[in-house]
């Protein structure tokens, strides 16, 4: 928690603060019943998978009443941080695994997080639209794009125009290219100095 502190704390409410202070006892009694965060990785879990997923926030302010899906959530990762830091956004958080959307559920119930709409399938089944489409690192980025592209409605619903936000790391490039579409990269060491993020990047889509 402290991790989230020094780099959002003048920016959280105490509502807010104890969400996040929340998070670490609720996923250690969900992960013993359902294994969504590796357990070689739990101890890191607010580096790893909460600040991580806050990257996005660095890079996007998402507007009250914008709408965004996270798809293939896992146990909620990056919907959930996401949904505590911006409780005027609609979040739809997806994934095609029952049990990872019932982790889901449970841990948005126990936080009070009205902004998010949990759903169990695949996104290709998905009738909405939307202004922007989170996750993290699913698939190959053409196969995504495939997926989600035509679900974001065009516009501005934030501090940046409608689009795919995705967090990746390594060389993406060549990935990128294949997608046909205009991106740009963010350094996520740019926002937080931790060494585990020194190759990792969110990557946007603008549609």
């Amino acid at each position: 928690m402290k991790l989230i502190e020094k780099y959002f704390a003048d920016e959280l409410t105490p509502l807010q603060k104890e969400q996040f202070t929340q998070l670490y006892p609720l996923y250690e009694e969900w992960n013993a019943k359902i294994n969504v965060v590796s357990r070689k990785d739990f101890e890191q879990l607010y580096e790893r998978h909460v600040l991580h997923s806050l990257a996005i926030a660095r890079v996007c302010r998402f507007a009250a009443g914008a709408r965004v899906l996270d798809v293939g959530c896992g146990g909620g990762f990056p919907g959930i941080p996401l949904a505590i830091l911006f409780p005027q956004v609609r979040f739809t958080l997806a994934d095609s695994i029952g049990k990872k959307i019932t982790v889901v559920r449970g841990v948005s119930e126990a936080l009070s997080l009205k902004n998010v709409t949990p759903l169990h399938g695949r996104v290709e089944k998905i009738d909405a639209r939307f202004d922007y489409v989170v996750s993290r690192a699913v698939t190959r980025m053409k196969e995504f794009v495939g997926w989600v592209w035509n679900k974001i409605e065009p516009g501005e619903k934030g501090s940046l125009p409608a689009g795919i936000l995705y967090l990746k790391g390594g060389d993406l490039q060549e990935e990128l290219a294949d997608t046909g579409k205009s991106y740009k990269l963010y350094d996520i060491s740019d926002f937080f100095t931790e060494e585990f993020f020194e190759t990792k990047k969110v990557v946007y889509l603008p549609r």
